[in-house]
């Protein structure tokens, strides 16, 4: 029977650090005194996708078809809300959070390139 590969302890630590990352981010969102409904939808939103994460640090081969939408989600916010925020208006607190948005998709995309599609050992 074959079995598959295993993950380094390294990629298992970055998928709790991008679950964090998720929770903390979605809390602020959701429990800003001044956020909107809006505001705390995506807020939850987000956390929800930490729970995905979360999943995926538990057992990265199992899980790693699900960061395909953290993929697209977090290029989709990188690429909607970018442009404010690096224009005159923007803030630095959210220039903070796309890019580390941007890197957790590209880190995403390396190990789903990678990792995820590992041939079985026999």
């Amino acid at each position: 029977m074959a079995t598959f590969g295993t993950v380094s302890r390294g990629w298992k630590i970055f998928f709790w650090l991008a679950a964090i990352f998720n929770f903390l981010i979605g809390l602020a969102g959701m429990f800003a005194p001044e956020a909107t409904t809006d505001a705390r939808i995506v807020g939850l939103l987000v956390f929800g996708m930490g729970i995905v994460y979360m999943q995926v640090a538990r057992d990265p081969l199992r899980f790693a078809p699900t960061l395909w939408a953290g993929v697209v989600g977090k290029l989709g916010v990188v690429a909607l809300l970018g442009p404010q925020a690096i224009g005159p208006q923007g803030e630095a607190l959210i220039v903070g959070i796309l890019v580390c948005d941007a890197l957790f998709a590209i880190a995403f995309l390396a190990f789903l390139l990678t990792k995820a599609g590992a041939a079985p050992v026999e």
